[in-house]
């Protein structure tokens, strides 16, 4: 099976620096200035990964990655330079290839549909794709508890944008359960939820929702699959690209069974753009990170980030990254050059060289790195130059795309969305049973009324006085979803009501 061959060291680089195996599931870092190698870096990691049975996720942020699935050719422009790379670096089986691609797109374009529903990714991370305040938080975590309690599945936004209706008509019922139930904030949240349908949000929830074994797929010859989920669009909305990219880390941290200390890992996750995970996130955002990194590695899943600046990442997660490939860092200002000594002094000295000065005056392919060694020891930092890659470099055509595309393993499967009854729909029920109660009161109402006048001016001889029986009737209710609906009955004595319920309600369900 053999080790990860990154590059070359020491003097004149001929020391090979290998990523072990054994412990790539203690997470990694790739960082470095714009157009230092980063990408490049991640292509070859992904390569050997594959190559010895290990499936790999990653995001393709700038295009280039899809890549992978072309094998690289003796007559591009840089075939000479790798070649001598290779040769520098002892690289000696060395050989162009193409690797097992599954292409992934949240807006179903340049890959296959990848979804989860709202109930799968819960009320913290929906808050924090919505950029919720406080209040408005309480209040999501309040519609997904009713929907539990009430058997609402929640799994597209309609489902949540109906249910937010639901509980903005009985807010003063909930209020004194739950709290107080602003009709303020759900409006600021339905906005919200209007503004990520509108950014293309609504595509990533609903069904069939991804299952977590066609990501750790490996081919028939024993190679893993690299799924590759296309980001440029998904760039675009950033607070959305993370919050997936978690969402995805935080299912494979529920499901996976522990594993301890695997051979080789399970699944290798690569974060691009790892700063858009923590800009501005909540404290309890950065926790939850900071304790899906810590145990997942017992999972057999390993997570490395990639960013510009290590800064970008929180103290307590860079900690534990035990394998790091540092490219060059530029100094121009104070807090560069602040930053640039900080992430020299996170490494094992080198007596050879000053670290600080390394990390500043590596060129484009070569890195700083500190790989783990015997017994998950950090290794001494050493200048190493980055072996070339042995797939395309930079995009492949629309063409090889879609053929790879139609004869992946999963084609057809998540193509057609399912939209089963759940939230939105049970809710719609509701609300033409009310209309319909509210006419059948106010029907009864009339005619008691009639009866009644009737009987006051002596022209009904016979029978009893009727009595009115409408609305007003008590009743106990036997649940609080009981209890919810007949709440809006009770406003419904006169036409107005039952203009309420069937414009406010009904004609929202029914415009859907």
């Amino acid at each position: 099976m053999g080790d990860i061959f990154v590059g070359g060291g020491g003097e004149g680089y001929g020391t090979p620096q290998p990523l072990l195996l054994k412990y790539a599931n203690r997470h990694g870092l790739i960082a470095g200035a714009t157009g230092t190698g980063k990408t490049v870096t991640l292509q070859i990691l992904a390569e050997s990964f594959s190559a010895r049975g290990v499936p790999v996720f990653l995001a393709d942020v700038k295009g280039d990655l899809s890549g992978l699935a072309s094998a690289g050719r003796a007559d591009f422009k840089l075939h000479e330079a790798f070649t001598k790379r290779a040769a520098t670096i002892g690289f000696t089986d060395y050989a162009y290839d193409a690797f097992p691609v599954t292409f992934w797109d949240l807006f179903g374009q340049n890959g296959h549909p990848v979804r989860t529903t709202l109930a799968e990714m819960g009320p913290l991370l929906v808050s924090r794709l919505l950029d919720a305040t406080e209040a408005q938080e309480g209040i999501i975590n309040i519609a997904f508890r009713l929907a539990d309690e009430q058997g609402l599945p929640l799994l597209d936004l309609k489902d949540l944008q109906a249910l937010l209706v639901w509980v903005g008509e009985n807010g003063d019922a909930l209020s004194l359960r739950y709290g107080n139930v602003s009709r303020a904030s759900i409006g600021a949240i339905q906005r919200r939820l209007l503004v990520l349908e509108n950014q293309g949000g609504a595509q990533l929830f609903g069904e069939p929702a991804l299952e977590l074994s066609d990501i750790m797929r490996t081919d028939p010859d024993g190679r893993g699959r690299i799924n590759i989920l296309d980001a440029g669009t998904l760039m675009s909305s950033p607070k959305l690209y993370a919050t997936f990219l978690l969402w995805l880390l935080s299912e494979l941290f529920e499901e996976l069974p522990e594993v301890g200390d695997p051979d080789k890992p399970k699944l290798v996750f690569f974060f691009d753009e790892a700063h858009l995970l923590f800009e501005d996130a909540p404290k309890a955002l950065v926790d939850k990170v900071e304790q899906v990194a810590r145990l997942i590695r017992s999972k057999g899943v390993g997570v490395y980030f990639i960013t510009q600046d290590p800064d970008d990442v929180p103290e307590d997660i860079l900690g534990q990254l035990g394998n790091r490939i540092q490219h060059a860092l530029r100094a121009f200002t104070a807090r560069d050059q602040k930053a640039l000594a900080r992430a020299a002094q996170t490494y094992r000295s080198n007596p050879r060289f000053d670290t600080e000065d390394a990390i500043r005056e590596v060129g484009v392919g070569e890195a700083v790195t500190s790989l783990l060694a015997a017994k998950g020891v950090p290794g001494v930092v050493e200048r190493t130059l980055i072996r070339p890659p042995s797939s395309q470099l930079g995009p492949i055509s629309q063409a090889v795309r879609r053929e790879v595309m139609d004869t992946s393993p999963i084609a057809g499967k998540y193509e057609a969305v399912r939209d089963r009854e759940s939230a939105f729909e049970i809710l719609s029920a509701r609300a033409d049973k009310a209309a319909a109660e509210a006419a059948e009161a106010e029907a009864e109402e009339e005619a008691a009324a009639e009866a009644e006048r009737e009987y006051r001016a002596a022209r009904r001889y016979t029978g009893q006085q009727v009595k009115r029986s409408t609305s007003r009737r008590s009743s106990s209710p036997d649940s609080l979803g009981e209890a919810m609906t007949k709440a809006v009955i009770k406003e419904l004595g006169g036409t107005t009501g039952r203009r309420i319920v069937r414009g406010i309600l009904g004609g929202l369900f029914r415009g859907r």
